[in-house]
């Protein structure tokens, strides 16, 4: 039986473009779902076996829905990431010029991106906002929206028509997604590797972030992304979610989590994994595993009471 593989739909989303990369999935049934926690839900249900969903995007920063999601939702796992380039189409229904467009629609987090393309070629649009990109085109379709900032690939999935392509305001842009499964054994180490943790401060105190932090830097761990969420609980309590280079299997990283576990109120492990740039950490001196080693052997030694250098 093949596996069942969740993501953000309808068909014709950026989502849906980055399931298509894994190999995993090359040959799995996709499932489109209208949310991002609906697709998650279904994983934790057992429906499905995978979940691919966006995570970051280098220029509008993270996507919250999935960082709440993964932080205070039943415990899911990241097993893999795609970093896809993202770049829009304006798509319209055949026959519509730019000077008929009142209203163009997007998911959220693609209006920013487009924001001084719109302000120039339709500054009199207003801009509406959907569940995906893949929505947008298909409410277009549909007649209630003029234009669409999608994908151009969407376009014949809902008999539009491309108008306008390469639209952004900031060049390059990449959203990073990441495929997650129920908890289970971390991929192997590939040296090239990411993992995500959601820390929880226990009380609020002058320094709390600083023995976090502190705990990465003593140990030569670069951290990639750091972002502080409210957890819900009241005003004043946060969660921080960390990505940061190294493996579960790694000596300083694992010293990293068992400091975390001690200054935390909890910790939540989301996973270890591949980069997808496939970047290499430069590994201080005194941070290798086999540093690690000897100085537990020395200590071992001191303990015991034998002779040590």
């Amino acid at each position: 039986m093949s596996q069942r593989f969740a993501y953000l739909g309808p068909q014709g989303t950026f989502t849906e473009a980055a399931l298509r990369s894994i190999p995993a999935a090359y040959d799995a049934e996709h499932l489109p779902y209208s949310t991002v926690p609906a697709a998650l839900d279904a994983l934790r249900r057992h429906d499905v076996d995978a979940a691919v969903v966006a995570l970051e995007n280098s220029v509008e920063g993270s996507v919250p829905t999935t960082l709440d999601e993964l932080a205070t939702g039943e415990p899911l796992q990241i097993v893999a990431e795609v970093h896809l380039p993202v770049s829009f189409a304006l798509l319209v229904r055949p026959g519509t010029a730019l000077a008929d467009i009142k209203t163009v629609a997007s998911h959220p987090h693609a209006q920013p991106q487009c924001r001084r393309w719109l302000g120039e070629h339709v500054p009199d649009a207003e801009w509406r906002a959907a569940t995906s990109n893949a929505e947008a085109a298909q409410h277009v379709a549909d007649g209630h929206y003029d234009a669409a900032l999608a994908g151009a690939f969407a376009a014949s999935r809902y008999g539009l028509s491309v108008l306008a392509e390469d639209i952004h305001d900031v060049a390059d842009a990449v959203t990073r997604f990441i495929m997650l499964r129920r908890p289970c054994p971390p991929p192997p180490p590939t040296g090239m590797d990411r993992t995500t943790v959601v820390a929880f401060i226990g009380e609020d105190h002058p320094g709390a972030l600083l023995e976090i932090l502190q705990e990465f830097a003593m140990r030569g761990i670069n951290l990639t992304l750091i972002q502080s969420r409210p957890t819900g609980a009241g005003l004043g309590s946060y969660l921080f979610w960390m990505d940061f280079e190294g493996h579960v299997s790694d000596a300083r990283v694992g010293e990293a989590l068992m400091g975390l576990r001690r200054v935390c109120a909890d910790v939540r492990f989301l996973g270890s994994y591949t980069r997808a740039d496939q970047v290499r950490p430069e590994i201080r001196r005194g941070t290798h595993d086999a540093d690690f080693t000897e100085a537990a052997a020395w200590l071992e030694s001191v303990r015991s009471g034998q002779p040590h250098a």
